[in-house]
């Protein structure tokens, strides 16, 4: 963090502006006893010093005033479960597609795995890992490295199977005169995802398969098109919280990488736009 920069789990009001009509109301919820409900930018601030700093819930500092880590937890799963993220992503996306910051002209696909701390659903054995439980993120970007998709499933589960799932995920992005574009022209990927079935299906999609071919040699040429996908999987693993799975439930993790993936795109608007 730079000198005068603010720490980043501290909620700009322009993020603030584009979240908060999102958040599902509790006006109208019949009242409860207890402590009066704390509001729920504090809350989010809380839910992001977790997802930087990695820290268990349960040891998430009082002082810092984003209330206790339980609250901090309900209200990502609340809000998760909502589709906040999902449709917070989704107008990112159109605010960088109106400005025209969108390379629809190839998307790049790619994975990581994590280690999962715990076993749970969507952890399986991990065959980097000598089949301990792990995960992996599944991510596609456009030709930037703006995410535009992920997916989260076990450790032991083939690239491949999520190259189509990945593309289907992708949402229809609006901003522009004209219907919403959910195709990239061509799609850029390594010898994991080599399948002519797949290809078949790609070019059924209008989308130009750029897959690496097992066997064949290192300096394929893709690798100056796919470095931009393996930086923004890094910039994912720059939030501690996303390093090893830490979470049990498979939503919470994923709610974990569905609000990344949001910064990620809220950071390129302030840096693109």
């Amino acid at each position: 963090m730079r000198k005068g920069e603010q720490p980043p789990w501290i909620v700009s009001d322009e993020l603030w502006e584009r979240i908060e009509p999102l958040l599902p109301g509790w006006e109208n919820a019949l009242p409860r006893l207890g402590r009066k409900r704390l509001p729920d930018r504090l809350v989010l601030q809380g839910i992001l010093f977790v997802l930087h700093t990695g820290i268990q819930w349960e040891f998430l500092p009082q002082e810092l005033g984003f209330g206790s880590g339980m609250t901090c937890w309900r209200r990502l799963a609340e809000w998760n479960e909502a589709g906040v993220w999902q449709r917070l992503h989704e107008e990112l996306l159109a605010e960088l597609n109106a400005a025209g910051k969108l390379d629809w002209s190839r998307a790049v696909i790619d994975s990581s795995h994590v280690r999962a701390a715990r076993r749970g659903p969507k952890s399986g054995p991990s065959p980097v890992d000598r089949a301990r439980p792990g995960s992996k993120h599944h991510l596609i970007t456009e030709g930037g490295g703006i995410p535009t998709a992920f997916s989260l499933t076990g450790g032991n589960v083939n690239d491949v199977t999520q190259l189509l799932p990945l593309v289907e995920a992708i949402p229809p992005v609006r901003g522009r005169r004209g219907r919403p574009r959910r195709r990239p022209d061509a799609l850029y990927a390594d010898r994991a995802y080599d399948s002519d079935k797949h290809r078949d299906e790609l070019r059924d999609m209008g989308i130009d398969p750029k897959i690496a071919r097992r066997g064949t040699g290192h300096g394929s040429g893709l690798g100056v098109i796919r470095w931009v996908v393996e930086r923004t999987i890094a910039w994912y693993h720059g939030m501690r919280r996303l390093r090893i799975r830490w979470e049990r439930r498979a939503d919470i993790h994923e709610a974990f990488l569905g609000l990344a993936t949001c910064i990620i795109c809220f950071r390129h608007i302030k840096t693109l736009c």
